[in-house]
């Protein structure tokens, strides 16, 4: 995967590109998960809500309107979990941005979106899931991971 002689950034360096990434993945996949929410419970925030179960419990799963202490938090925390997978990301492929084609940063975004899904759904006990699957129909969460990867891969590439 990596050619001899070439040198992985510094963690700094990693976390910095990571935080890049992260963030527009985060903000495309609240977008879609804004939307998404929307639709299927006719409330835009439901869907972030869940998320702050982390802090507040079973309860942040079913508020439906926009709040500080659910909207808030629950954004937080998907933000600070994009920061995490992008920071697999980053170390994985972001940083041969300009050396990699694009069918391969995008194949390893959606790699490093496909993992965080399992671990989110499968690995993570339930108060530690991301909440919104309480809200959202399975197509939708497809659909929010994609938007994940995609933060992913336009961050790399812009980087070219």
């Amino acid at each position: 995967m990596f050619a001899i002689g070439e040198n992985k950034p510094s963690w700094p360096t990693t976390l910095r590109a990571a935080a890049a990434s992260g963030s527009v993945a985060s903000v495309l996949s609240t977008i879609v998960l804004v939307a998404a929410g929307r639709c299927e419970t006719g409330h835009p925030a439901a869907a972030t809500n869940a998320t702050s179960q982390w802090i507040w419990g079973k309860r942040a799963t079913q508020r439906d309107r926009p709040t500080l202490r659910y909207t808030a938090t629950g954004y937080t925390i998907h933000h600070l979990a994009s920061i995490f997978w992008a920071a697999l990301f980053e170390r994985c492929f972001g940083w041969r941005a300009k050396s990699l084609a694009v069918e391969h940063m995008i194949g390893g975004s959606a790699a490093v979106a496909t993992v965080a899904a399992v671990v989110d759904f499968r690995l993570t006990p339930e108060r530690f899931t991301p909440g919104f699957e309480h809200r959202l129909s399975k197509k939708s969460l497809v659909a929010v991971y994609a938007a994940f990867a995609a933060g992913l891969a336009v961050t790399a590439l812009s980087r070219r």
